[in-house]
């Protein structure tokens, strides 16, 4: 068993990238409901799965910290250079924003760890460093993008004070997808269970650290299995269930495994579609994965929150008298929003959702946006 390591503690096991928060802020991205694989280990610190291995995360002088522990496998005998093979490869997207300053991923000096089986060979610190920088998307500026969205919206202006440093993720497609099958009807804390559960049961396990287990994300061929119904019922899915076992065998037997890659190369309306047509699929986790795992920057998720959001802030008459959201007033309200934001329009969604949760909320936010919802209550009954 192994230890979770500390910049402070052991500085030569960690590599940086060059990442202001102004660009990046770990503690409103990791657990915003984007990814449900990172817990905040200790203070600042921030430890999960990406690319079948376990990482943790810090920030720091304006630096994105990392430390890549070792598989079960690779404590085995089983070489760096042969699980570097099994990681996907990503390559970033070309936009037409600016790029942050990236300089060369800083190499700290060794100081007494070498005995701590962690790879730092160069080649491998690099792919690290590009694996974080596909993975939060470090080529797009967000300060280019927060300024474009507060100069057509005082609302977004307004909340970008409180909330900088929210970015989308470029998630893997499948572990994207049947993570947000899990959200109907849920919340970010009892959806973080179950992924746990289903990653303990059928992935991989990949190393021990304090006592706690980590898992990879379940293949395809794992979901898509004749007993994987029966079992994630048991861990507590639900009809969920059902449809995470029937959505992976039609990609395996209609599409094939690589269908969901396949879908970043053609345009949202018809990757959305396709998406639509999986069991359990509806329009928010078809636009939530085209956003997060599929290349569609103007996918806009409409959930709860975004509705109340819309119409709070922005559409007060799209919805009046209406309880339940629409087909209808969810492409009205996609569509405001597009038009508003721009073809960036789905990350803007991203940092109003942030705010609207009360995890990242202030006391005394809170209690205002509880007196104005008062308010308007004892107004419509006064008027009615």
């Amino acid at each position: 068993m192994r230890h979770l390591t500390s910049l402070s503690a052991c500085p030569a096991l960690w590599r940086s990238l060059p990442c202001p928060s102004s660009e990046l802020r770990l503690d409103f991205v990791l657990p915003g409901g984007q990814s449900f694989r990172w817990k905040e280990s200790s203070p600042g610190l921030w430890t999960g799965v990406l690319h079948g291995r376990v990482w943790t995360l810090t920030q720091k002088d304006d630096r994105l910290w990392y430390a890549v522990y070792p598989n079960t496998e690779e404590e085995e005998g089983k070489s760096d250079k042969g699980t570097q093979k099994k990681a996907t490869k990503r390559k970033l997207q070309k936009t037409n924003y600016g790029a942050i300053n990236t300089e060369d991923i800083k190499q700290e000096e060794d100081d007494g760890w070498t005995n701590i089986p962690i790879s730092i060979d160069s080649k491998d610190c690099k792919k690290d460093g590009e694996m974080l920088e596909d993975y939060f998307q470090l080529h797009l500026s967000l300060r280019e993008l927060y300024r474009q969205w507060g100069e057509s919206d005082a609302n977004f202006q307004k909340v970008a004070r409180e909330f900088s440093g929210i970015r989308i993720l470029r998630q893997d497609p499948i572990e994207c997808l049947f993570s947000f099958i899990c959200t109907t009807n849920n919340h970010i804390s009892r959806i973080t269970g179950m992924i746990e559960r289903v990653c303990s049961t059928l992935g991989r396990r990949l190393c021990r650290l304090d006592s706690v287990d980590y898992f990879s994300f379940p293949s395809l061929q794992a979901l898509a299995a004749d007993n994987t119904e029966a079992k994630l019922r048991n861990l507590g899915f639900g009809y969920r269930a059902k449809f995470v076992s029937e959505s992976a065998r039609t990609i395996l037997h209609k599409h094939g495994p690589d269908w969901l890659e396949s879908l970043r190369h053609v345009s949202y309306e018809e990757a959305k579609r396709a998406l639509s047509a999986l069991p359990g699929v509806g329009a928010k986790v078809a636009d939530c994965v085209s956003l997060m795992a599929l290349d569609k920057p103007e996918a806009v998720p409409v959930d709860t929150h975004v509705w109340q959001i819309a119409n709070r802030d922005y559409l007060p008459q799209l919805g009046q008298g209406k309880k339940t959201l629409t087909d209808r007033l969810y492409r009205e309200i996609g569509d405001y929003f597009r038009n508003l934001w721009g073809p960036y329009a789905g990350w803007a969604q991203g940092v109003l959702f942030c705010s609207d949760l009360k995890k990242f909320q202030s006391p005394d936010k809170s209690q205002k946006a509880r007196t104005s919802r008062k308010n308007k209550l004892k107004q419509e009954n006064s008027m009615s």
